[in-house]
């Protein structure tokens, strides 16, 4: 039998997590763990496969012989923008895990804004007891766009919640108890949602595509008056001063963003002290590194068995 090829790790991400994923897992295989020292100057040629997330910038001249790229993540923005990407396949993490994140995050952020967190808090500080006219779920529109595996879930659990959802993406998909619209009837779609939330792709066709422009298309309808936008996707995808311009006019009434355009957030951005934000720090579905694994894992097993590989990206849509 022959020998089984190692696995290159290039993660950026919490150095212990990867480390603790690591134990158990690639039985049978070295595992080359590019933050650890010890590889530093390696030579990575003759090796098959590299996991990787916010790789360095010579990761595909050191491994000029990979076979498959898995993404660390459910977005490959940044792999496909790295110099030297080998032309082979290149496959995205999916996983119950990252997807209940997401899920979980955009519910959380969705029932914030209904529920006037931030109101209450301001309340709280100046000890003030008042109670807010209260509006429930269903009389808020929540419109999410990219209808993927994140967005479908997200749909069903803001569902559970009693909003009302529609949804737009690319292509038309068709999902249970939403309205959906796709293509061209983007304006249709916005002039029906409160709530907008983002989980696109990021693509030629979607960088910037969360600007001042779109948001004045937003409906004005809802329960409290200006609509909210929620991003989970891509930081590309958003133009942080129109955002910040659209809040200060009240084209916006709040926004919830877990992405930027240039990450980490600048410690001067205007977002930290605007109290109709909430900021988080690229943590709604962070990956589960265990899982990750255990799915990189099953992808290489499968291809060295000569069966399909599974959630390939087509590189010319982006995702």
């Amino acid at each position: 039998m022959p020998e089984k090829s190692p696995v290159i790790v290039d993660l950026k991400f919490i150095p212990r997590e990867v480390e603790d994923g690591l134990r158990g897992a690639f039985a049978g295989r070295e595992v080359i763990n590019l933050a650890d020292p010890v590889h530093k100057g390696r030579d990575l040629s003759g090796i098959s496969y590299a996991a990787v997330w916010k790789s360095d910038p010579d990761l595909f001249t050191r491994a000029p012989d990979l076979k498959v790229v898995f993404s660390g993540g459910a977005g490959v923005d940044h792999v496909l923008t790295l110099p030297g990407l080998p032309d082979v396949p290149l496959v995205r993490f999916v996983d119950r895990s990252l997807t209940t994140r997401m899920s979980e995050w955009i519910v959380l952020q969705c029932l914030l804004h209904l529920r006037q967190h931030r109101a209450y808090e301001k309340q709280a500080r100046a000890h003030v007891w008042e109670d807010l006219s209260q509006p429930e779920a269903a009389d808020v529109t929540v419109g999410v766009m990219g209808l993927g595996v994140l967005g479908q879930d997200a749909i069903r659990k803001l569902q559970v919640m009693g909003f009302r959802t529609i949804g737009w993406s690319r292509s038309a998909k068709s999902i249970e108890g939403a309205e959906t619209f796709d293509g061209a009837q983007l304006d249709a779609f916005l002039g029906k949602t409160d709530f907008l939330v983002g989980l696109l792709p990021l693509t030629a066709e979607t960088k910037g595509i969360f600007n001042a422009q779109l948001f004045s298309k937003l409906s004005r309808n809802g329960p409290f008056g200006a609509p909210v936008f929620i991003n989970g996707g891509r930081g590309g995808s958003q133009v942080g001063t129109d955002i910040v311009a659209a809040l200060q006019d009240g084209t916006l009434g709040g926004a919830s963003l877990d992405v930027f355009e240039q990450e980490p957030l600048s410690a001067h951005s205007p977002f930290w002290d605007m109290d109709t934000v909430y900021v988080t720090p690229h943590v709604a579905a962070s990956s589960d590194v265990k899982a990750l694994f255990a799915h990189v894992e099953q992808q290489i097993d499968r291809f060295e068995s000569g069966l399909p590989l599974q959630h390939l990206v087509d590189r010319k849509a982006g995702y």
